[in-house]
C-alpha cells in the first residue's frame, strides 16, 4: 500500500494524522497512547470498537475501521476538510477568527446536541471528550463529532489535560464516577458558551444564571440587538451546564428546547440558519 502521513496534532488519547492512501482516499489516523490505554484487553478493545463502529449518523465522523497488533492502537476515520470548531471560532495561524452570528452559532450546536442526542440513545456509550477541537466541519460546513466514545477506554482521568478539564462535569472531575449521560451534556453547556462568547472554557467565568446572559451579551458587542435570540441560547446554555447532574436536561430534551427556539424565531423574522 502506497501512503503518505502528515502530523495534525496531539491531542489527550495519542497523536492523530492525515493519511493518504494511493494519493486519492484520504483518511485521519489516530494513533492511541499505549499507555493510557493499557488496562484494556485485546478482545475488549475489538468489543469497544465494534459498537462505536456502529454508530452511523450524519453528525458523526464515520469510523473506517481500527487496528491493533504488537502494542499499537489505531482507529480511522474519513478525513474532514475544513478543520475544527476550535479554528472557526478562535482562528488559527493562517486565518483570523471572526465573531460568529448567532444564527450559526445555534446551526453548530443543533449539529453537536444531534449526534450527541444519537450516541445515548442509539447505545449505551458516551462522547466523554467533546470539546471545540473535537467537532470538525464537513465537506457542506456541517459540524460533525470525532473522537467519541474512544476516551472511555483511558485508565485515567482525562481532567489532567488542561483543554480536556475544563469542559468536564464537577460529579466527574471532583471524584471517579464514570462519565455519564449527564456529563456530556455538561460539556454541551460549555460547548455552547464557547460559541456565544468566542472564549476558551479556560476564560469561562463563574456566574450565576442571572448574570450569564450580560457576560455573554458583553462579550458579542455586534449582536446587542438580538437579545432574545442570544437570551434563549444562553438559557439553554446555563441550565446544560448546572452543577448537579440531575437537574441538567437530557440531551433529547435539549434537542426539544432548540427546536421550539427555531420556531419560535421562525415566526418572528423568519431567520434562516447556516454558516457565516
Amino acid at each position: 500500500m502506497r501512503a503518505s502521513a502528515e502530523l495534525l496534532g496531539r491531542g489527550t488519547m495519542g497523536t492523530t494524522y492525515k493519511a493518504v492512501v494511493y494519493r486519492q482516499l484520504i483518511l485521519t489516523v489516530k494513533r492511541l497512547d499505549a499507555d493510557k490505554t493499557a488496562i484494556t484487553t485485546g478482545e475488549e478493545f475489538e468489543q469497544h470498537m465494534d459498537a462505536v463502529g456502529g454508530l452511523i449518523h450524519p453528525n458523526l465522523v464515520p469510523l473506517r475501521g481500527y487496528f491493533q497488533a504488537k502494542g499499537e492502537r489505531l482507529v480511522i476515520y474519513d478525513y474532514q476538510p475544513n478543520g475544527s470548531v476550535f479554528n472557526l471560532v478562535h482562528g488559527s495561524r493562517s486565518t483570523r477568527a471572526k465573531p460568529l452570528h448567532w444564527t450559526s452559532c445555534l446551526k453548530i450546536a443543533e449539529d453537536v446536541a444531534q449526534g450527541i442526542a444519537y450516541i445515548h440513545q442509539a447505545s449505551r456509550l458516551v462522547h466523554v471528550n467533546l470539546k471545540s477541537t473535537n467537532v470538525l466541519l464537513g465537506s457542506d460546513f456541517e459540524a460533525c463529532l470525532t473522537d467519541y466514545c474512544i476516551a472511555i477506554l483511558a485508565d485515567s482521568p482525562l481532567t489532567e489535560d488542561q483543554d480536556s478539564a475544563a469542559y468536564k462535569a464537577p460529579d466527574v472531575r471532583k471524584s471517579n464516577h464514570r462519565p455519564t449521560p449527564k456529563s456530556d451534556v455538561y460539556a454541551f453547556g460549555v460547548f455552547l458558551l464557547e460559541l456565544l462568547t468566542g472564549k476558551h472554557p479556560s476564560q469561562h467565568l463563574v456566574l450565576v444564571p442571572h448574570d450569564m446572559l450580560e457576560w455573554v451579551r458583553s462579550t458579542r458587542e455586534d449582536d446587542v440587538g438580538e437579545c432574545q435570540q442570544l437570551g434563549m441560547l444562553t438559557e439553554v446554555a446555563s441550565v446544560c451546564s448546572l452543577t448537579s447532574p440531575e437537574q441538567r436536561p437530557a440531551m433529547w430534551q435539549v434537542l426539544k428546547m432548540w427546536q421550539e427556539m427555531k420556531e419560535s424565531v421562525m415566526m418572528e423574522d423568519g431567520a434562516s440558519f447556516g454558516y457565516p
